[in-house]
């Protein structure tokens, strides 16, 4: 495993039309390219996490797994916004010499695929074999099979979607209504809003998991309880330990990044965007994801040309993408191994 940072000293423009100085961008790699360059795994992560899927994807990446660095030259970029070494709103503003806090700019899901392109370029990759994300991290793998079609052979968005819905969009402006009542959010410093964004993460967590999951992991030992219940524990908890490792700027900013999903934005409709898309595909699903619900998957399927569907079944809602690995792990071997035979039979 190797950490680096690439940085790029021209301004880069957004699609909001400000211009960024500075861009920086933290990525980690296993493994090596192999003489010809056919080797290589991008993969995407989603909002919270960073580039060392080994660490939230441990089942994902390794020895005999199905992502191999014997085998594969395996890369992940840190997203643009987040807190984990790339382009951040605590970084020193030039223009200011004080950090962004509040000011830091809005990087679309867009920007974020073209600062990849960059990398891409300076690491002189032509030809990615698998891009595979899930969440937020589908969105910038799609935004970046749209922007450059011939750049991926195959493609695997996992519980993502082609428009950021006005449901998901729905339970990240709560979010950051909850950051914004905290009354430190005002202030310019690296622990503003931060008791605000644990109640942010546990309505977020409302969303990841399902009823059928709270149910089956959070209910009580006794039936005497009155209060302090497993649910509201866990709740609390899971928005302290966020607390500890991230910081309110980098949410608040990456969950508007989420919200500006639209592979339709300036290219006529969405299904247009999508059947540009010539990588082959394969979109899993996840049985009970309220946050991004199979038919929105379905929905990719239906419109990028020869794309399979496959829906994994789990009781974890839309955390499933990180925990049902096996059945992952499964369906891309068979898309894998069927794309190959279709390909020698042609």
């Amino acid at each position: 495993m190797t950490q680096q940072v690439f940085t790029y000293d021209q301004p880069f423009a957004l699609e909001s039309g400000a211009v960024f100085h500075n861009l920086r961008l933290a990525y980690t790699t296993y493994g090596s390219m192999n003489g010809d360059r056919s080797n290589i795994i991008w993969i995407f992560h989603a909002l919270t996490a960073n580039s060392n899927p080994h660490e939230w994807w441990p089942e994902m990446i390794g020895e005999e797994k199905i992502f191999d660095p014997a085998r594969h030259f395996i890369i992940c970029v840190n997203m643009p916004g987040s807190c984990y070494g790339s382009s951040s709103p605590l970084d020193t503003n030039p223009e200011t010499g004080v950090p962004y806090y509040h000011n830091f700019p809005f990087f679309t899901i867009r920007d974020m695929a073209g600062a990849y392109r960059l990398l891409q370029k300076e690491l002189g990759i032509t030809k990615i074999k698998i891009g595979i994300g899930g969440s937020t991290g589908g969105q910038q793998l799609l935004e970046w099979a749209v922007q450059d079609p011939e750049l991926f052979e195959h493609i695997i968005p996992l519980a993502t979607n082609a428009v950021h819905s006005p449901w998901g969009k729905a339970f990240n402006a709560s979010q950051r209504f909850a950051i914004e009542a905290d009354q430190t959010w005002k202030n310019k410093a690296a622990d503003a809003g931060l008791k605000g964004m644990e109640v942010a993460r546990g309505i977020a967590l409302l969303s990841y998991r399902n009823a059928t999951a709270y149910n089956k992991t959070q209910s009580e030992s006794s039936e005497d309880t009155l209060e302090s219940f497993r649910s509201e524990s866990y709740q609390r908890y899971q928005g302290t330990k966020l607390a500890a490792r991230f910081n309110a700027f980098s949410y608040y900013v990456l969950s508007k990044s989420m919200d500006s999903h639209n592979l339709g934005r300036g290219r006529g409709t969405v299904i247009k965007a999508l059947e540009a898309i010539r990588a082959a595909t394969l979109v899993l699903a996840l049985e009970g994801d309220l946050l991004f619900p199979p038919e929105e998957q379905d929905f990719l399927a239906e419109h990028i040309p020869d794309a399979i569907v496959r829906h994994i079944s789990t009781d974890y809602g839309h955390d499933g993408f990180l925990l049902e690995f096996e059945q992952i792990s499964e369906a891309i071997k068979k898309f894998i191994t069927h794309h190959a035979a279709s390909v020698i039979t042609k």
